[in-house]
């Protein structure tokens, strides 16, 4: 598929690198860049994605006296996923759709030195699953030429880049087709000289793939899709050849019936992770489509599936599948998050760790991609008994499958899973994992549907209630945070929440865990007990992760504001079907009551110092 330039030229620019080429210099950059306090360049901070921060200034002694510092209104309702970049002296804060993107400046907090407000065909809004989120931008550090620049998704399936300090674009490139039902709502994520970009729609038939572009040109450098032929899939020759019980050739169209792989789902619009020694990216396929399994008989790869491929080509070195033949719409595009561990045998091991949406955490050797642990994320978790790890197949429970002419009851974790696409932090001093968590059941029943090409493909209506533990007569008990030993495979403590912790954590070497909540309140807990140690509340709900930063020697913490996504869709639209939103109207009735729309970052520190103490900071200065 080729892809053209909207804006700038790409013959120019290509041209005046073609000769500058410094492929690791950026990658280099970027790296040292994330091991300063004074900045936050990526979503998960580092290319371990683990949200850690080894600042110590706020603590777990002194967290009561957190104050704000400043806020910043975006403008613009709806949720707020993902969380700010910080990089040298600039917050960067990206919004749902419209896509706008602010660079404010850190001495003079909240002042805007430019905004990005990109003119988008309002169709896409149509064609969105779950809200019209965005989970945020990325930072191309520049090669002394060029930039550095500012990546962006657009829902309408753009992918721009931005100059990073004028905002003025550098170019634009169309990835996905809203006519069919592709959107784009995910981070791109830089490696080296490359940015990549996944796609949304699964929920419409679109078949899911990854897309390298040049960072510098916008050129496509390759692109492997989720699904069909073995050169589709862009598979290495040697592909599972550690673990070749996963599955390795010709699995894209035979696990299949007929052409259904075409509109087979498994869009990518969660996280990534990337090991410079491996020198593979490591992230998740969504559900195969419709999400009615009568639909589409047999194992559909490589839906659902953890992959591990080469940056350089995308081609795949390992692809392990997590719940083949999905019933149950578990997207497997979460968070993945990097460590390396002594496992029980006493070995040091490059691990994978994934709290996957139904309800399993994995832990994998991101070297071989062999299956280390698997645990439950709860023990309400029904539809699965346990997963072989010799097989790497889960042992399901048929009381829990679904099926058609069968209304399948009180199925544990719902749709929404256990964990979706909150963004989770690991301690490595600890060797804790800090999740949070969804606690919701349902109700499921298919329904045969055709396909037409940019309508909904779905084809089951869906009941969401309060998971066991919680309250199922005032529909709270909806959430926890949960702190995890993927070695011994055990919590260290957990916490219920009256609604799902939808953004994730943040955890520092403070022995702090931080988190936002659906009901708008930032909240500390001490990481080594899980006792509550701090929190405000918010003007909005949370579905964001927080991030923490220093400038000029004094440590913030960070979060957006702004309740939606697909928890918050009743409330987003004025929603009162249990069954709207997939289900989650029914689930999130009680929200409204707690929080409404809002949208924006807040910002804390200790006693609230910021650079607005000094009371002439911002103020007119006469000529």
């Amino acid at each position: 598929m080729r892809h053209h330039l909207l804006s700038v030229s790409v013959a120019a620019v290509a041209a005046t690198f073609a000769v500058t080429a410094m492929p690791a210099a950026a990658n280099d950059k970027l790296i040292e860049l994330s091991q300063k306090d004074e900045n936050w360049v990526m979503p998960g901070k580092n290319y371990s994605e683990n949200n850690f921060s080894s600042l110590t200034q706020i603590n777990v002694d002194n967290v009561k006296n957190l104050k704000p510092a400043w806020s910043f209104s975006t403008g613009v309702l709806s949720g707020h996923e993902g969380t700010p970049l910080v990089v040298d002296g600039t917050m960067y804060v990206h919004t749902p759709f419209p896509n706008i993107t602010f660079a404010l400046d850190l001495a003079e907090p909240g002042k805007i030195k430019w905004m990005h407000k990109p003119k988008q065909n309002p169709a896409a809004r149509a064609v969105a699953c779950c809200d019209i989120v965005n989970r945020g931008n990325a930072y191309w550090p520049g090669d002394g030429k060029v930039g550095p620049y500012i990546l962006k998704t657009q829902l309408d399936g753009h992918i721009v880049a931005l100059d990073a300090k004028t905002g003025a674009e550098v170019w634009k490139m169309e990835n996905s087709d809203i006519k069919v039902g592709s959107t784009l709502t995910s981070a791109p994520y830089v490696v080296k000289d490359l940015v990549l970009v996944g796609s949304s729609g699964a929920e419409l038939g679109v078949r899911g793939y990854v897309t390298a572009y040049d960072v510098k040109t916008g050129e496509q450098k390759w692109r492997s899709y989720a699904t069909g032929p073995d050169a589709d899939l862009n598979l290495a020759d040697d592909f599972n050849i550690k673990n070749p019980h996963y599955g390795q050739k010709g699995l894209g169209t035979s696990t299949w019936e007929g052409d259904a792989w075409k509109i087979g789902g498994g869009t990518n619009w969660g996280w990534y992770a990337y090991d410079n020694a491996t020198n593979m990216v490591y992230f998740g396929t969504g559900n195969p489509a419709p999400w009615n399994e009568t639909m589409r008989p047999g194992d559909n790869k490589w839906t659902m599936t953890i992959f591990g491929r080469d940056v350089d080509t995308g081609k795949a070195r390992f692809g392990y599948q997590k719940t083949p033949h999905d019933e149950w719409d578990y997207a497997g595009v979460n968070v993945m998050m990097l460590s390396e561990q002594k496992d029980k045998d006493g070995k040091t091991r490059k691990l994978l760790t994934h709290p996957d949406r139904n309800g399993i955490v994995y832990t994998l050797d991101r070297e071989t991609g062999d299956l280390v642990s698997a645990n439950k994320l709860d023990d309400t978790v029904n539809w699965v008994k346990q997963v072989d790890l010799k097989s790497g197949l889960p042992q399901r429970d048929p009381e829990y499958g679904t099926r058609m002419d069968h209304k399948g009851r009180d199925i544990c974790p719902s749709a929404m899973g256990y964990h979706n696409q909150g963004h989770d932090s690991y301690d490595p001093d600890k060797q804790l994992f800090f999740m949070g968590i969804n606690h919701i059941c349902m109700d499921w029943e298919p329904f045969m549907l055709p396909y037409r090409a940019g309508q909904f493909f779905v084809g089951a209506t869906l009941w969401m209630y309060p998971g066991p533990k919680g309250d199922r007569q005032n529909y709270l008990g909806l959430g926890q945070i949960k702190a995890y030993n993927a070695i011994s495979g055990k919590y260290a403590w957990e916490a219920m929440e009256k609604f799902a912790v939808w953004g994730g954590t943040m955890s520092t070497a403070g022995n702090l865990v931080f988190y936002g909540t659906l009901d708008g309140f930032i909240k500390a807990r001490d990481t080594r007990t899980g006792e509550l140690k701090w929190k405000y509340r918010l003007p909005s709900g949370v579905i964001g992760h927080p991030m923490t930063y220093t400038h000029n020697g004094v440590q913030y913490v960070a979060i957006y504001y702004g309740v939606g996504g697909w928890p918050g869709v009743g409330l987003v639209f004025d929603l009162n079907d249990p069954t709207a939103g997939l289900g989650s109207v029914g689930a999130f009735k009680n929200l409204q009551h707690y929080t409404q729309m809002g949208g924006g970052v807040m910002v804390f520190s200790l006693d609230g110092k910021s650079p607005y103490d000094d009371v002439k900071v911002g103020e007119y200065a006469a000529k």
